[in-house]
């Protein structure tokens, strides 16, 4: 907060400008014309001729307006949570709110009624305390002189769901291959100069940074280990340029640079039998000590140019490039014994000592143009193209050694390995719109996705060195926008594509999308919206056989009678439906295929109702009851229960006492371990200036 504050202070300082004359500063009284027509003083009643003077005198006052100079609120207060019932892993995996005093928002305005050093700045907080997600964002401007935005967010991840990744829990074992508890914060400084004219300078950095501890595998031949890990990782971004605002045109140039740095430490110092329930060779495979360590450094430049145009009134043009050729260095190195294998030779031995470097370089070049042309009244016509180009040379190098317990060494020789990924991503689209009636509008367009890819083909490959794929799809688009009255309007859109290659055995190949979307009001008090989505995706390969669908319906209504001011009511319910049917390879027997069935049928609901009940002193208390619920069956059957109910009492005018109480309820027919049942009671005070 130190950092944040003095920002706030030093961008004023550094770009304030001579102040000038306060606005409407009038002129003499000697010359200082009277509004309207005035008679001639001659002709003018005694009363005019006493009220006009006076009445000039308040219009040309010099003394401005007396603002507030702090505007807002602050809501504080203290979250009683008792002990969680159930799970607690799957608690904080889920809802993960902590106990303690709480900054539950702010929100205020700082105003400088001479304009010094600022015009105005806008302070915005939510959640701080030790939530697992806070926010900050400051705004501060001086016209004409510079903008400041600062933007902060912290969120706290933590992932330990006992069913995840778990191969021991058929034997009671609740503790996940793969668990997280880490922090990431990210925040940006962004610096406009001179705001307004036609050429503005900016500059910005942002960092994004991550660190924690939690559990990964260290993978062995013949056998796999559930290892605690330590994790951090950090990117910083520099970017600055300049941009030409005209009235027919617009320019953006941008130069920037990027750092990126990941380190991660695995360690384990006992006894571990890792996943293996079975003797190998009559031996039984375990892992006693280990100490791993990577870390990976990448740096690059960039430089980015935008440019949208009107050069005449039917027509507007667009168009951006992206160059970037970042380079990646990487460091490996870990130390291990227990009884390991080499299980093509069936080698025992019980250490291993391994030490990688490698490096890598992928030059980056992507860019857009588009058009948008209304040669008609009622038509317009939309053309867009893209490409993505990315070329990644890499070289590493692999040096190994085994140690047996006789004292005896192996070197295994150096594995040295070349990579390459090539990657070419196109796109083309063109969309109609046309007004076929003042309230309907039709949209019909045509988009064509092509590629290839180029990488290094894998240890069982029987086709060379390198492996290539495509990409070939063809999507049609429809859709219409009626529009009846005010109080009637929809919307439907449909997208239906027909793939001939793909990336991914999960990539949309054949599919249609269709989604509907409705307003209605049904009376100057109730508000009817209403969504329907439908969403296929098939791959007729004999060695995919995917077939997915998901369907999406919902209903809201808002009622409001007499404007809101007593009562509000929100209502909104969801059914969703999800289906996929996916063949995968069996790791062991690479050449068979084992289906995999998923499917979910899910209840979405949740409500709200604020009254304002009866109130003293010209203060009105309010209350608010509802909350939200999930119901599903299918594949993992889950209930989900957040009841809540809220109370805000006035205290003085400026002065009020909220209170909260909200219930957490979750269970999973299957895995009963996993739920939990919490109460969260928030109370505090929210002062308003």
């Amino acid at each position: 907060m130190r950092t944040l504050l003095a920002l706030i202070l030093m961008v004023p300082v550094l770009a304030q400008e001579p102040a000038a004359k306060p606005e409407g500063q009038a002129k003499p009284e000697s010359q200082a014309k009277p509004e309207g027509q005035a008679k001639p003083e001659a002709q003018a009643k005694p009363e005019e001729k006493t009220a006009a003077p006076a009445a000039e005198q308040t219009a040309a006052s010099p003394v401005p307006t007396v603002e507030d100079w702090l505007a807002g609120s602050i809501d504080f207060g203290y979250r009683f949570l008792p002990t969680p019932g159930g799970s607690q892993t799957v608690y904080r995996s889920v809802v993960n709110l902590g106990e303690g005093p709480k900054l539950l928002g702010a929100d205020f305005t700082l105003q400088d009624p001479k304009h010094r050093l600022f015009d105005r700045i806008d302070v915005r907080a939510n959640s701080w305390g030790g939530d697992p997600y806070n926010t900050a964002h400051v705004d501060a401007r001086k016209q004409g002189v510079y903008d400041f935005r600062f933007d902060y967010r912290n969120i706290a991840y933590f992932n330990a769901l006992p069913s995840f990744a778990n191969p021991n829990l058929v034997n009671g074992i609740y503790l996940s291959e793969h668990q997280s508890d880490t922090h990431r914060r990210m925040s940006s400084f962004d610096l406009d100069l001179m705001p307004g004219r036609r050429i503005i300078p900016y500059f910005v950095y942002s960092r994004d940074a991550g660190r924690g501890r939690g559990v990964t595998t260290f993978v062995s031949d013949g056998n796999e280990y559930a290892v605690p890990d330590i994790l951090s990782d950090h990117t910083d971004n520099y970017r600055g340029g300049l941009r030409f605002e005209f009235n027919r045109w617009h320019i953006t140039v941008e130069q920037g640079a990027t750092h990126y740095s990941d380190d991660q430490q695995v360690y384990e110092n006992q006894f571990n039998p890792g996943n293996r329930t079975t003797p190998l060779g009559a031996q039984t495979l375990s892992l006693s000590k280990l100490n791993q360590l990577y870390g990976i450094t990448a740096d690059g430049m960039y430089s980015k140019a935008l440019l949208t145009a009107s050069p005449v009134s039917w027509a507007n043009i667009y168009g951006q490039f992206l160059f970037s050729q970042p380079k990646t260095d990487v460091h490996y190195a870990d130390s291990l014994t227990g009884n390991l294998a080499v299980v093509s030779s069936l080698l025992f031995y019980t250490g291993q000592q391994d030490v990688a470097t490698g490096t890598a370089k992928a030059p980056h070049t992507s860019g857009s143009i588009g058009f948008e042309l209304r040669p008609l009244k009622r038509l317009r016509v939309m053309e867009s193209l893209s490409t993505d180009r990315t070329h990644n040379a890499a070289f590493d190098i692999l040096t190994q050694t085994l140690l047996f317990g006789s004292g005896g060494t192996q070197a295994v020789p150096p594995a040295a390995l070349n990579d390459r990924l090539v990657l070419v991503y196109n796109r083309q689209q063109v969309d109609v719109f046309y007004d076929l009636l003042s309230k309907l509008t039709l949209r019909g367009g045509y988009r064509y996705v092509w590629g290839n890819a180029t990488v290094r083909a894998g240890q069982l490959s029987q086709i060379g060195a390198l492996e290539s794929g495509e990409v070939r799809q063809q999507v049609g688009l429809a859709g219409a926008t009626f529009r009846t009255t005010q109080k009637l309007s929809f919307n439907v859109d449909y997208e239906g594509a027909s793939s001939s290659s793909a990336y991914f055995r999960t990539s949309l190949y054949d599919y249609h999308r269709a989604r509907l979307r409705a307003r209605y009001q049904a009376l100057g008090s109730l508000t009817l919206q209403a969504t329907a989505s439908v969403f296929s995706n098939q791959n007729p390969a004999p060695d995919v056989n995917l077939d997915s669908l998901s369907r999406f319906t919902s209903l809201t209504a808002f009622w409001t009678p007499g404007g809101g001011k007593r009562l509000s009511v929100t209502a909104d319910y969801t059914r969703s439906t999800l289906r996929s049917d996916l063949y995968f390879r069996i790791p062991t027997q690479l050449n068979q295929f084992s289906p995999s069935f998923y499917r979910d049928n899910g209840h979405t609901a949740t409500t709200l109702v604020d009254l304002s009940l009866p109130g003293y002193g010209g203060l009105t208390p309010k209350l608010s009851a509802g909350g939200s619920l999930f119901i599903s069956s299918g594949s993992r059957p889950t209930e989900y229960f957040q009841p809540l109910f809220r109370l805000s009492l006035p205290l003085h005018k400026n002065v009020y006492w909220n209170t909260e109480w909200r219930w957490y309820g979750y269970e999973e027919a299957f895995y009963t371990f996993e739920g939990f049942r919490a109460h969260a009671i928030v109370t505090g005070l929210r002062l308003v200036r």
